[in-house]
């Protein structure tokens, strides 16, 4: 059934609109812009934040005495609206002057200047000096491996409530206290690190201002530099490549490949490799593992755990270490492909550049804020020398370049270094959502089957649905495979699992829409989520360019196995590549 459309007047501008639309969205269908704060729609992730709180967005409408928030009320037949009156003007310019009034006057140092949706405001409404001067609130500084939250710039839109709670269905943060106390927090206002934060990053994504931003490492990488006696190495993800681009003007979309493998060298790094070269070696290990753990089902062997779930992403481990310990034993144990990145050029890198491991620095640029937390795990290092020194984000990176003065855009393509700088198709895909399981499909079934398989492209895992069911056939096997981006996805898929319903051989599990191409550390989008479609299409254009598109058939994992892991799955693979996961509280 067609929904009843509306006859609304916006600005005296004429439009029909379905019954139920917002001012805000009627206006928008009549060309006119009407700004907007707290408001935030991420229709993509199924989440819409319109708190109406800011009340930047009022507007006068015929008949009513008060000034309407055009982002929560909903338009009727023969509504007259109008945006620009003095009245909704000067509204609007009080409530900035009142915001303004109550935050920090660190502008120039403040690490979303740019970028901070209030400073935007400001100007646009030509905003100089501070109207309102008097006690502002204060909040003690929240520092965590991944995250800074600094309240003092909270202007209480609850973006991201609305995100960890109705999106990634986390439940670290919700508002606590009243009035002039009043804050976004964790529970009992305790740190994050002692929370069920996830550090997954998707509030700081949608944070307007400077109040969640990611902890900077940037001057922690120069200094490692700049250090004679240590040599430093540096790995970068591959949904980085198509998002750094944004930061230095080109198109979303357009992958920035050669130019950063360019831009990381002359920085000074001693060695430039390819995150995908481990994602290639951590199909080995988790294709492996499935086909062990399916032959043994298949076989009659009940103490089987299926389905295997992937455990690449450092959020969703910490989600499920929180809220289904129950059921440790079910993730594949394979390390991420930083770690296992890490690992090897620890151990095994290291002694061939004959370097104490304590002296080799290993650098990850990641899409992802989890990432900064999962270096620090205990078990992800030895001696008290962790695998993985430093982290920076793609946004961290960006700024690295250009503090150094290096002209992107200009750069000449290179290629990355080898060993650990080969890569195949395969591994590239890990960068989206679908791509760990379809990388692990790609060699599980040419080792299930004993023939190299020409049809290597699974479509039924790819697309954009928060939780997908692809039937995939390999052989004489029907596997039926599941994939859920965002955490709040991811529990649906894990519930079924705990009831003992789930029908699944294998799923795939990232935490933030899209996979790693919208991860919390990744150039903002703004709420527009078709960048997130465009960064998964660069991705798949870099698969489908490559000369090898299987894990299994990159010439320098082969190697790596002749020569030190002798197989899949063998002791000193479990020593290096494995790892275990913990019961974790949940408050």
């Amino acid at each position: 059934m067609s929904q009843k459309l509306v006859n609304v007047i916006v600005d005296d501008i004429k439009v029909q609109v379905p019954e139920g639309t917002t001012i805000l969205a009627a206006a928008k269908s009549a060309g006119v812009n009407i700004p907007t704060l707290c408001y935030l729609n991420l229709a993509d992730f199924g989440c819409v934040n319109k708190t109406a709180s800011c009340r930047v967005c009022v507007v006068e409408v015929e008949g009513r005495r008060n000034l309407a928030p055009s982002c929560a009320t909903p338009v009727n037949e023969g509504m007259t609206v109008k945006t620009n009156t003095i009245k909704a003007l000067n509204s609007r310019k009080i409530v900035l002057e009142l915001l303004l009034s109550d935050h920090p006057k660190d502008c120039l140092v403040c690490q979303k200047s740019g970028e901070c949706e209030l400073q935007d405001l400001a100007h646009e409404f030509g905003i100089k000096e501070i109207a309102y001067e008097g006690k502002e609130s204060t909040y003690r500084k929240d520092i965590s491996k991944s995250i800074i939250r600094d309240m003092d710039k909270c202007i209480m839109c609850r973006r991201c409530e609305t995100m960890c709670n109705e999106v990634q269905t986390v439940g670290a943060l919700s508002g606590v206290n009243r009035g002039f106390d009043a804050v976004v927090a964790p529970a009992m206002e305790m740190d994050l690190n002692d929370s069920v934060c996830t550090y997954c990053g998707q509030c700081v994504a949608v944070c307007p201002t400077g109040a969640l931003v990611e902890r900077d490492a940037t001057w922690d990488v120069l200094s490692a530099l700049a250090d004679p006696t240590k040599t430093v190495i540096v790995q970068t993800a591959p949904a980085v490549r198509v998002a750094l681009g944004e930061e230095f003007g080109y198109d979303p979309g357009t992958s920035v490949t050669g130019k950063m493998v360019g831009a990381l060298r002359k920085l000074g790094f001693d060695r430039v490799f390819d995150t995908d070269f481990a994602a290639d070696l951590t199909i080995m290990e988790e294709a492996s593992e499935f086909l062990d753990r399916l032959k043994r089902h298949l076989a009659g062997d009940t103490s089987v755990k299926l389905p295997i779930l992937t455990s690449c992403c450092p959020a969703w481990v910490k989600f499920f270490e929180h809220n289904f310990n129950d059921l440790l034993d079910i993730p594949s144990t394979a390390k991420s492909p930083m770690q296992m990145f890490s690992a090897v050029a620890k151990n095994v890198f290291a002694k061939e550049l004959n370097v104490d491991r304590k002296d080799l620095i290993v650098v990850s640029v990641m899409p992802c804020l989890a990432k900064k937390y999962e270096a620090g795990r205990e078990e992800f290092s030895k001696d008290g020398d962790f695998d993985t020194d430093i982290v920076l984000s793609t946004r961290e990176l960006a700024r690295l370049i250009k503090q150094a003065n290096i002209n992107f855009n200009i750069l000449k393509d290179e290629e990355f270094d080898n060993p650990l700088g080969e890569s195949t198709g395969a591994g590239v895909i890990f960068g989206r959502t679908g791509g760990v399981i379809e990388a692990a499909l790609r060699t599980a079934a040419d080792w299930y089957t004993g023939k190299s398989l020409d049809n290597i492209d699974y479509e039924a895992v790819r697309g954009f649905e928060g939780v997908r069911s692809a039937d995939v056939k390999v052989g004489d096997l029907d596997l039926k495979i599941g994939i859920a981006h965002g955490l709040g996805e991811a529990r649906k898929l894990l519930e079924e699992v705990r009831a003992g319903k789930s029908m699944y051989h294998a799923i795939e599990i990232m935490a933030c829409k899209g996979g790693c191409i919208g991860g919390g550390g990744q150039p903002y989008h703004h709420g527009n989520t078709s960048i997130l479609r465009k960064r998964t299409d660069a991705i798949r254009v870099e698969d489908e360019s490559k000369a090898i598109r299987k894990s299994h058939e990159n010439p320098y994992i082969k190697k790596l196995y002749n020569e030190y892991f002798k197989e899949p799955m063998s002791h000193q693979a479990h020593e290096l590549l494995h790892t275990k996961y913990f019961k974790k509280h949940k408050i």
